[in-house]
């Protein structure tokens, strides 16, 4: 059976290489963030997923959380164990705030050791993720009281934090949101309602959980403008701090699901017996607009769940192809023994188009991290709105393209092992069925180019975006000048991949204002289209360096040698996608919305 090794040297140049880690250190309270120091950081990590989490994950799938009579939950066998290990180990607030207990490290440092969790057992780091966002959401809005009673236990990881926004007849239409909230003489709330979809809602990890939930005020403005947030504890913390009174909020039913069986996904009841207490974020009717500080994480982290499942089913395909025998490949000398799929021209092809993909989601959602780490802590404020501009263009492409991404990954990867990829002993196809809801998690595909086009690329009449692909632009001319042949070629397909990139912005803008209906039929397409170019930027960028670092005679030729490989094959059997998916932006989304007036 396949184990799971984090791919140390890859994370390594794309965090130095490409993301800019040097530059991240320089940053005000980032400093321990040196090479050396984040280098032990991974490591130790890696031994954490490899030896902890990864032999937990096949367990997990097939027995599942359950849920009790009296309403607890119990995950799997020795997912508890491993979640005390986890936070007693420090990596619950690897990039908290040290105000709270936590280490500070850089975003971009935690992404790459988040990512190794997703790819060993993302059914467990989904607790975590969550509670990574609660936190954000308490220590940018809640008040000093609130950090204070809440924020040292979530960061230490004694109590995790939920994110309650669905609701039955809602979906992600918030604005149709039903849970009500009443004040309270005391200054607090009470809440009735019921949420569903809520991850981690109930579990036997922690002494208490922090829900985080949207509500609406009986005096509330209609629509997402009327809705609240509150903090809703399992416990309501006595004098002391620590878990007292049970609050009015039960876990009713699990749901049961196609994948990530070890995490509870639970149907959350608020106020069966009159009302469940809960205490403001912030303001009235500003709930959205808090939940969206916790919303924007948690879809970088879902991004980083694509990239994580993408790298645990290359990695389980490359080891079934290296030890699976059967016939002989075509072109081997005749009389050669017969040898191991890999040998096979279409095998590798599958691996190859398996390992580009994922390495450039990886170096993508790195770059945007460190952009995230600039935009937060940058002395200079010109410079922290430029890098959010960027971040904000990249996160819906992060989450949506490598997710995407995540599907067809998998799926390679079951086709690969061939026959056995269908049965559930190989393990192949639990990789499928948990990428599955990536795709959904945090807003769907469409949701997050719905967002692309319009708050990020036409908000602003295109301005990021064509800074961004300008910026591309320049690198593409750049290696295609090279005497390098690989450089060459690799340029001169990303020149076009941007050239393509450019006229789908061009069209993107003007359409929606003129017809958004046609424009965002063909959101989907040019979200894929920013994904797949702005993965070879970063692979022509990883070219680039690898072969300046070998004419140096720097660094592991070998490894450096397999970078420009796979950069030259993302571009020349990746890149040329970046045409087809601008026609559908354009052309598609037009002809998707005729045919619908005439057939659907």
């Amino acid at each position: 059976m396949s184990t799971y090794r984090a791919p140390l040297q890859d994370m390594e140049f794309a965090l130095n290489e490409l993301a800019g880690l040097a530059q991240v250190a320089t940053l005000p309270g980032c400093e321990e963030a040196d090479p050396g120091t984040v280098s032990a950081i991974l490591e130790e990590a890696a031994k954490f997923a490899a030896d902890v989490l990864d032999p937990l994950n096949r367990t997990g799938d097939q027995r599942g959380a359950r849920l009790l009579e009296d309403g607890s939950v119990r995950t799997p066998e020795g997912f508890r164990d491993a979640y005390r290990k986890f936070v007693e180990n420090g990596w619950n607030g690897l990039g908290k705030s040290t105000e709270f207990g936590g280490q500070g490290l850089p975003q971009v440092v935690a992404a790459a050791v988040e990512e190794m969790w997703h790819a060993s057992n993302m059914a467990f780091d989904l607790c975590p993720l969550l509670t990574q966002g609660a936190i954000e959401a308490i220590e940018r809005h809640g008040s000093d009281a609130l950090k204070q009673r809440y924020l040292p236990k979530m960061v230490a990881g004694e109590w995790t934090g939920t994110m309650n926004l669905t609701e039955a007849q809602a979906g992600s239409d918030l604005a149709a949101v039903r849970t009500r909230a009443v004040r309270h003489p005391d200054g607090t709330y009470r809440l009735t309602g019921q949420k569903i979809f809520i991850t981690y809602g109930e579990h036997d990890y922690t002494g208490n959980i922090v829900h985080l939930v949207l509500a609406r005020l009986p005096d509330a403005p209609e629509g997402v403008k009327g809705i609240s947030l509150f903090v809703v504890p399992k416990f309501i913390p006595d004098a002391s701090g620590k878990p007292g009174t049970r609050n009015d909020v039960r876990c009713v039913s699990l749901e049961h699901k196609l994948g990530i069986h070890a995490s509870p996904t639970c149907v959350m009841s608020y106020g069966d017996e009159g009302g469940a207490t809960g205490w403001i974020v912030g303001e009235e009717n500003r709930g959205l607009e808090y939940m969206f500080v916790m919303m924007n994480l948690a879809r970088y982290s879902v991004g980083l769940e694509g990239v994580g499942i993408s790298e645990r089913a290359y990695q389980r395909a490359v080891a079934y192809a290296r030890d699976r025998v059967q016939g002989r490949a075509a072109g081997l000398a005749p009389g050669a023994k017969t040898g191991s799929i890999i040998e096979h021209p279409d095998v590798r092809r599958m691996l190859m188009t398996m390992r580009a993909w994922t390495e450039a989601t990886r170096a993508v959602a790195y770059v945007t991290g460190a952009a995230m780490d600039h935009a937060s802590r940058h002395p200079d404020a010109e410079a922290r709105k430029r890098h959010q501009a960027f971040v904000d263009l990249l996160i819906p492409i992060v989450k949506g393209h490598s997710t995407e991404v995540a599907q067809e990954v998998a799926s390679l990867g079951l086709q690969v092992h061939g026959g056995m990829g269908f049965i559930e002993e190989a393990g192949a196809a639990q990789h499928y069925r948990d990428a599955r809801i990536t795709t959904i998690y945090e807003g769907t595909t469409g949701i997050q180019a719905n967002d692309l086009v319009g708050r990020k690329t036409v908000r602003d009449g295109g301005a990021t975006a064509r800074a961004v692909a300008r910026e591309i632009a320049g690198v593409a001319a750049r290696l295609a000048a090279s005497a390098d042949r690989d450089l060459e070629v690799i340029g001169a397909r990303l020149g076009a991949s941007v050239n393509a990139l450019e006229r789908a912005i061009d069209w993107m803008v003007p359409a929606y204002g003129s017809d958004p209906r046609v424009a965002l039929a063909g959101s989907v397409a040019y979200l894929r289209l920013w994904g797949t170019v702005a993965g070879g930027w970063q692979m022509a960028r990883a070219a680039e360096i690898a072969s300046r670092k070998l004419a140096a005679g720097e660094g592991d030729a070998g490894f450096l040698r397999a970078k420009v490989t796979t950069a030259r094959f993302y571009a020349e059997a990746l890149l040329p996608l970046s045409e087809s998916f601008a026609a559908l932006a354009a052309g598609g989304g037009e002809a998707a919305i005729a045919l619908a007036e005439e057939r659907f």
